[in-house]
């Protein structure tokens, strides 16, 4: 009986994966080994040329540049997520620092990152900050850098990693903090061998959330980066839009969600074996101090 149920309760959930995931992904892998028609779209027969066309330095440059700034986006978030989250947890007026978190969403994403263009332009506020100030005496190039597009991917994506990691915080024992202080573990290293262990699950949650769309950005590095901060999203917009190469396209998204997966299956297992390893060493700890 609780097995029909199961499989009852699954059936939607199959059905909308079947329907707005897989089928999507086979009509893309179908036309990645198609060839260009002669205006634009797709042909017969099957054929690699859409592949052989990424063995060229443009694309495996734009493909190490775009892993680097994925990298960077997520550290830079994880690094301001962690400790946002962990104030927030322990702060009395957590609802209402929550609420700030939010409050980002209820705006539209290009009407974020145009503000963020406002911001940083060549006459935006803060160029027109500093040249009143005296702090330079000319105009600071912000925008179309690399730099640029970090700070903006940073700050899209740093409420996906705040929300999982206070989730996570939001349940920690505090008091096993005090008890490795009363140990004689300093604040630093009580945090570092406490803490962290007990909120890897947040810690993977808003590393995943962060990487992977970083990784197939698309419109911030088309409206604040510049020729040193294309990355694989931009390509295949253009690859559609303008030279309308679907199976370039195709070809670059398949290999862009096979990088991604890939990279989601090695930092999961890499993550849980240093989970298994930690319960082990302190299911060892627990049973010498019981002999003790």
């Amino acid at each position: 009986m609780k097995r029909g149920h199961g499989a009852l309760y699954a059936g939607p959930v199959t059905v909308w994966l079947t329907v707005f995931f897989i089928a999507p992904l086979l009509v893309i892998l179908a036309y990645s080994f198609m060839t260009r028609g002669v205006h634009g779209g797709v042909r017969l027969p099957l054929a690699l040329d859409a592949y052989a066309a990424l063995a060229n330095r443009v694309f495996v440059k734009v493909t190490v540049s775009t892993l680097m700034i994925a990298l960077a986006t997520t550290g830079l978030t994880l690094a301001l997520s962690l400790p946002t989250a962990y104030f927030i947890a322990r702060s009395r007026r957590r609802e209402a620092l929550l609420l700030l978190v939010i409050i980002p969403f209820w705006t539209n994403f290009l009407i974020r990152i145009y503000a963020w263009i406002a911001i940083l332009g060549n006459n935006g506020f803060l160029n027109t900050l500093l040249l009143h100030t005296g702090i330079t005496s000319e105009h600071v190039q912000f925008l179309y850098r690399r730099s640029a597009v970090i700070l903006v991917l940073v700050y899209t994506e740093l409420p996906f990693a705040i929300l999982p990691l206070y989730a996570t915080i939001e349940k920690f024992d505090f008091t096993l903090l005090e008890a490795a202080r009363d140990l004689g573990a300093g604040k630093a290293q009580a945090h570092l061998r406490v803490l962290l262990p007990n909120i890897r699950s947040g810690i993977t949650t808003a590393v995943l959330f962060t990487f992977i769309p970083a990784f197939g950005a698309y419109a911030v590095p088309q409206l604040v980066g510049g020729t040193d901060s294309m990355m694989l999203g931009t390509i295949v917009a253009r690859e559609l839009t303008v030279t309308r190469n679907w199976p370039l396209a195709s070809s670059i998204s398949m290999v862009l969600t096979v990088l991604t997966t890939a990279g989601v299956v090695l930092f999961v297992r890499a993550n849980r074996s240093a989970t298994e390893q930690a319960r082990q060493a302190a299911m060892a700890q627990r049973a010498e101090a019981l002999g003790a």
